[in-house]
C-alpha cells in the first residue's frame, strides 16, 4: 500500500513521478528522525511493519486528488488520506498530522480502501420472492415497500413500523433519521447505543449532567493512573490504546486492568485484577472501603462538588475485604494494593466499554465507576475523568442527534415542551406533529409522549401479546438501517420474530446477518446504502470533537446515500414537504451543510450549535495546526479553537467559542471551554443544597453554585439588558436551551458563568430503582448462595411499552445443567456484527474462525482439545458450533465468545442464502444465539457479559 508524500502544511501532495511515497521508503529516508520521530514514537516499534501485499502500477500521467477522510469503524475519529484517480480509490494513508491518531492505524483502518470498492457490497435492489432474491428498480422497491407500511399505519398505527437507525450514518443522517421517524409519528426508533452505552450515558448524564466521555485520548497523556474496567482497548481502540501507553511512558502511570479475561491490555498492565464477571459494583465499592478507611478521598473536592457521599459510605462499609473477595474473588491484599496505586497516582483516570455497560446492572456499574472518580477527586482536571470508548464511528453523534427511542436530539426528552422546541426549529405546526401520532392511550399513556420500544427488545415488540404492548398493536414491519442484528441477544427468538413480521427491509453497503438467518420466503428487501466513503459531512469522536469527512468516491453500483434514501421514502410517505421545509434537495439529495445547520439551530442543550459546517471544514483543512497533547489550535484558520470543537461548544457560530475539551474543568473560563458540573436535578433535596459550594469557572462572576439562566434569572440579575431587542424577543419565557437566539448563552457566558448553572454532581439518584448503586447478581448466576444478600429486582410490569422479567427468571436455579459462565467482547480484526469486516480480504484472511476460549482445567474435564469442534448451549436453549481455543486466559468456569460472526446458525451454514456474490468472505455462528435474556433496570441495555452456558464436543 502505498502513501502520498506531504508538504509543509501536512497535505497529501503527488509524488513527481506519479506513484507515491511508500512507507518503506518513507522510513528509510527519514531513517525515523524529523517528521517521522513523531509518528513512531506515538506508534510504537510495534505498529511498524513493512507492507508485503502486491502494489499495482498506477499510469504516472493519471491526475490524482486527495481527499481527507476520518476512519468508519471504531469512534477514535483517525485522520486518513485517500488518494483518488480517475474516480478510483487507489491508495490511502494514516493522516501522520491528524491531532488524534498522528499516522496510527489499526487493521480495520489501515484496509478502509477495501470497505469502500468492496466487492462483496449489494450492488442494486433485491427482494426475496419463493425464497429466491429478485433485482428490483429503486423506483420499485421504494413504492412496494411505501405501499405496504402505509397499509400497515391504517390498519394497526404508526407504531407497528419500526426505523431502526444506525450508529454508521453521519450527523447529518442520524438527525435527519430521527426527524423522518418523528414525522412518521412513533418514537418506535433507536440505534446500536442502546446496546452499547446506553446505560452510560443513563448512569454518567444522571450523575454529573451530561452523559459523554469527560476527557479526551490525547489529554490521557497526562494521567498518573489509569484503571480499565470492562475495557479492551488494545483489540476494540488500538490507537486510543497508544494513547495510554504515552501515560505509561512518560509519566510512569499506573496502568490497572480489571476484567475476567487476561487480554491484550491487561498484558500492558502494571497490575492485572481477574474478577468474576458481573460484580463490577462489589469490585469498586472494595476500592472504595479502603479508600475511606484510610482517609485517601479528596474530602474538600467532596465538600464543593459532590452531594450524597455520606449515603455511599454508609453501602461501602458493608463491603467489607472478606465479603469483596467472597463476591468478586479478588483478596484482600490486591484490593488494597490497586485502591493505593489510585490513591497515590493522581491525577486519575478511568476507562470502561460494554464489559461495565452491557449488565442488567449496567446503569449501577457506570455510576459506581463515576462515584469513584469523584471520591477521588478526579473529575474536571487534565489527567482525570471518565473516558469511555465507544464502539462506532458516530455511536456519539448518533446518540448526541436523538435516534433513540426515549428522546428528541440533543437529549431533549418526549415532553410537550421538547416537542414545542423541535417544532419550532423544524417551522412546522405542533398540532399537524401530534396529529401524525396515535392518538389512543396505552395504561394512561399517548405514544407521542411515552418512550418507544428499544432496539433490545423489538424482537419482543414482535412476539409480545399486543395486550401486554403500550401501543395500538405489535411491529409489523422493521427497518434495520445500517445495524447488525446477530450483535444483539436471544437470537433463536430473534429469528422467530423475522419470520412473524409482515416485512423486512433491510438498508445497508452489506446484505448482514438478517437477510439470511430467518426462513422467510418472501416479504424482504435488501436496499444497497452508500458508505460514509461516498458522501460527506460531520462525525462525533468518542471525545466529543466533530470531524468533517469529504466524499472519496462517487456512489458506486446502484448504492444510493442514506440521506438520499431517507428523502425518497419520505416523498412516498407524503411527508417530504414538511421533512425538508428547511433543508434544500438537488437532484433528489439533501443538501448536507443546511441539515447541519438545522440542528444546529436547535440542539442548544449540549452545545451543538457554533460548529457550523464552515467552521467545521476550517478544522479539517487545518489538521496540522493543532496541538497533539491539547488539541487547542496554534494559528491558522483556527487560532485558539480545540479540534473539533468538542461540545458544548456555546452559543452561535459567530461567538467563536473554542469547544470543551474537558467537561467540568473549573481551572479556565467558560469563555475558553471551562464548565462546572450541570444544575440539571434542581437546587435543593430534603432542604440539602444542590449547588455547588465555592467551586465556580475561573472569572465567573458568580463565585458560587447557582440554578440554570432563563429568561427570569437575567432579569433577577439585571443582565437582561445586555441582550440585542431581537434577542429579548425570542428569549422571553425561555431558558438557556429553549432560546433559539442563543443570548441567554450569550450573556451568561459574557459573565463567566455556564449556561446550566452550577451544581454539585450527585452520588445519589433518587429517580433510579437503587438511590445508590447495588451489587445484584445476575439473572443467570451460577453463585445461588449469594441471593439471600444480593438478589435482582421484581418483575416490572412496564418498562419502554414492554413488560420486563427479573426476579421470574432468577429464581430458577440453571445452574446444574448450564454450570460455566459465558462472556463475550470483541476483536482487533472485526467490528460489530462484522459483516463489512468480514467481507474485507485483508482482514479476512487474519480471522477465519469463531471460537469459544476455554479453560485448560474444563477443556480437560470436558474431554475438549484446542482446535476441536464444539457446541456451546446457552441457558435458553440456543447452541453454537465453534472451534475451542483452549487458553489460561479465560478463568475456571468461564468461557468467552467473540460477537463479530453471523452466517451460520446452530451448526447450518446459511451463505448460500445470500444474494450471489454478497457472503462475507468469513461466516461463523453468532455469539447471540447462546446469549439470554436480560435487560437494564434503567435502559433496557441487553445483558450479553455474563450468563450460562455448557460445553460438548462437537
Amino acid at each position: 500500500m502505498k502513501l502520498t508524500k506531504k508538504n509543509a502544511n501536512g497535505a497529501g501532495k503527488a509524488d513527481s513521478k506519479g506513484l507515491g511515497l511508500s512507507r518503506r521508503t518513507f522510513l528509510k529516508n527519514t531513517g525515523i528522525t524529523t517528521g517521522g520521530l513523531a509518528a513512531a514514537g506515538f506508534m510504537g516499534n510495534g505498529m511498524i511493519r513493512q507492507a508485503e501485499a502486491k502494489t499495482e502500477t498506477i499510469s504516472p500521467d493519471v491526475p490524482k486528488e486527495v481527499k481527507r477522510t476520518i476512519c468508519s469503524h471504531c469512534s477514535v475519529g483517525c485522520g486518513v488520506y485517500a488518494e483518488v484517480q480517475n474516480g478510483v480509490w487507489t491508495y490511502q494513508e494514516p493522516a501522520f498530522d491528524h491531532p488524534f491518531n498522528r499516522g496510527a492505524h489499526c487493521a480495520k483502518g489501515a484496509s478502509l480502501r477495501e470497505h469502500g470498492h468492496g466487492e462483496r457490497r449489494l450492488k442494486y435492489p433485491m427482494k426475496l420472492v419463493n425464497g429466491k432474491w429478485q433485482k428490483v428498480s429503486w423506483e420499485t422497491a421504494i413504492d412496494e415497500i411505501g405501499d405496504k407500511v402505509q397499509q400497515i399505519r391504517q390498519e394497526s398505527g404508526p407504531d407497528s413500523v419500526y426505523w431502526l437507525g444506525s450508529a454508521k450514518h453521519s450527523n447529518e443522517q442520524a438527525y435527519l433519521f430521527r426527524k423522518f421517524a418523528s414525522l412518521w409519528g412513533t418514537n418506535n426508533v433507536d440505534h446500536q447505543a442502546r446496546i452499547c452505552h446506553s446505560t452510560t450515558v443513563s448512569g454518567v448524564a444522571n450523575t454529573w449532567g451530561y452523559g459523554a466521555m469527560t476527557n479526551s485520548f490525547n489529554d490521557m497523556h497526562n494521567c498518573k493512573s489509569v484503571i480499565l474496567i470492562g475495557s479492551n482497548p488494545s483489540e476494540a481502540h488500538p490507537v486510543a490504546m497508544q494513547h495510554v501507553l504515552l501515560a505509561k511512558e512518560r509519566n510512569n502511570a499506573k496502568i490497572i486492568v480489571v476484567d475476567p479475561r487476561f487480554t491484550r491490555t491487561a498484558a500492558k498492565a502494571n497490575e492485572y485484577v481477574r474478577i468474576r464477571p458481573g460484580s463490577d459494583v462489589a469490585y469498586v465499592w472494595g476500592l472504595l472501603w479502603h479508600i475511606f478507611e484510610n482517609g485517601w478521598e479528596d474530602k474538600e473536592f467532596i465538600r464543593q462538588r459532590v452531594y450524597g457521599m455520606d449515603e455511599v459510605r454508609q453501602e461501602v462499609a458493608n463491603w467489607t475485604p472478606a465479603e469483596v473477595e467472597n463476591v468478586t474473588g479478588v483478596g484482600e491484599e490486591q484490593m488494597r494494593k490497586v485502591a493505593k496505586m489510585l490513591a497515590t497516582n493522581r491525577p486519575g483516570s478511568i476507562v470502561w466499554c460494554m464489559g461495565g455497560t452491557q449488565h442488567t446492572t449496567g446503569s449501577n456499574n457506570t455510576r459506581a465507576y463515576c462515584i469513584l472518580m469523584l471520591a477521588l477527586g478526579n473529575m474536571g482536571v487534565s489527567g482525570g475523568g471518565a473516558n469511555i470508548f465507544r464502539g462506532h464511528d458516530n455511536v456519539q453523534g448518533a446518540t448526541d442527534l436523538g435516534v433513540l427511542s426515549h428522546t428528541l436530539p440533543g437529549y431533549y426528552g418526549l415532553a410537550a415542551g421538547a416537542w414545542k422546541h423541535w417544532a419550532g426549529v423544524w417551522d412546522l405546526d405542533l398540532e399537524w406533529i401530534k396529529s401524525r401520532f396515535d392518538q389512543g392511550k396505552y395504561r394512561g399513556k399517548q405514544p407521542m409522549y411515552n418512550s418507544g420500544i428499544p432496539v433490545s427488545r423489538w424482537v419482543d415488540g414482535v412476539l409480545e401479546n399486543k395486550d401486554q404492548i403500550e401501543q395500538k398493536d405489535n411491529i409489523r414491519a422493521m427497518f434495520y438501517w445500517g445495524h447488525a442484528v446477530n450483535s444483539q441477544t436471544r437470537g433463536v427468538e430473534m429469528k422467530k420474530a423475522m419470520e412473524k413480521l409482515d416485512m423486512m427491509v433491510i438498508v445497508d453497503p452489506y446484505p448482514t446477518h438478517a437477510a439470511v438467518m430467518h426462513d422467510r420466503k418472501d416479504g424482504v428487501y435488501l436496499l444497497p446504502a452508500c458508505t460514509q466513503f461516498e458522501t460527506y459531512g460531520s462525525v462525533t469522536a468518542s471525545n466529543r470533537s466533530i470531524q468533517w469527512r469529504d466524499q472519496v468516491i462517487e456512489p458506486l453500483f446502484e448504492s444510493k446515500t442514506d440521506h438520499e434514501i431517507m428523502y425518497r421514502f419520505a416523498k412516498k410517505l407524503g411527508f417530504a414537504d414538511q421533512l425538508f421545509k428547511k433543508i434544500r434537495v438537488e437532484n433528489n439529495i439533501p443538501v448536507i451543510e443546511d441539515i447541519t445547520r438545522e440542528f444546529n439551530s436547535g440542539m442548544w442543550t449540549i452545545g451543538y450549535s457554533a460548529q457550523s459546517p464552515e467552521r467545521l471544514k476550517d478544522h479539517q483543512k487545518n489538521w496540522h495546526t493543532f496541538d497533539f497533547e491539547t488539541l487547542k489550535a496554534d494559528g491558522g484558520a483556527a487560532d485558539g479553537d480545540f479540534y473539533g470543537m468538542p461540545w458544548p461548544c456555546w452559543g452561535t457560530p459567530e461567538m467563536r467559542h473554542p469547544g470543551t475539551p474537558l467537561l467540568y474543568d473549573t481551572s479556565k473560563p467558560v469563555a475558553e471551554g471551562g464548565l462546572n458540573f450541570r444544575a440539571r436535578f434542581g437546587v435543593e433535596r430534603d432542604g440539602v443544597n444542590l449547588l455547588a459550594e465555592d467551586s465556580y469557572p475561573v472569572g465567573a462572576d458568580i463565585k458560587d453554585g447557582h440554578p440554570e439562566f432563563s429568561d427570569k434569572l437575567l432579569k433577577q440579575l439585571g443582565w437582561w439588558d445586555e441582550l440585542t431587542p431581537e434577542e429579548k424577543k425570542a428569549a422571553e419565557g425561555k431558558n438557556w436551551k429553549t432560546d433559539l437566539s442563543g443570548g441567554i448563552q450569550r450573556v451568561a457566558i459574557k459573565h463567566g458563568c455556564a449556561p446550566f448553572g452550577n451544581a454539585k454532581a450527585r452520588a445519589v439518584v433518587w429517580t433510579f430503582p437503587d438511590k445508590v448503586p447495588l451489587h445484584r447478581e445476575p439473572l443467570y448466576t451460577p453463585r445461588r448462595d449469594l441471593l439471600s444478600k444480593y438478589a435482582t429486582w421484581k418483575d416490572v410490569q412496564s418498562h419502554y411499552r414492554l413488560p420486563t422479567l427479573y426476579e421470574s427468571i432468577q429464581k430458577q436455579d440453571f445452574s446444574k445443567e448450564y454450570p460455566i459462565i459465558l462472556t463475550s467482547g470483541r476483536l482487533v480484526e472485526y467490528e460489530g456484527g462484522g459483516e463489512e469486516t468480514r467481507s474485507n480480504p485483508w482482514l479476512a484472511e487474519l480471522q477465519q474462525e469463531m471460537f469459544a476460549e476455554i479453560n485448560p482445567y474444563d477443556a480437560n474435564n470436558l474431554n475438549v482439545r484446542d482446535g476441536a469442534d464444539v457446541w456451546v448451549e446457552g441457558a435458553e436453549g440456543g447452541r453454537i458450533k465453534v472451534k475451542a481455543m483452549v487458553t489460561r486466559r479465560v478463568d475456571r468456569g468461564v468461557v468467552f465468545i467473540p460477537f463479530h460472526f453471523g452466517g451460520k446458525f446452530q451448526g447450518k451454514d446459511l451463505t448460500d442464502k445470500y444474494p450471489q456474490g454478497s457472503a462475507p468472505y468469513v461466516v461463523g455462528e453468532a455469539a447471540n444465539t447462546a446469549t439470554t435474556y436480560g435487560y437494564d433496570s434503567v435502559t433496557q441495555m441487553q445483558e450479553t457479559k455474563v450468563t450460562l452456558c455448557k460445553v460438548t464436543p462437537a
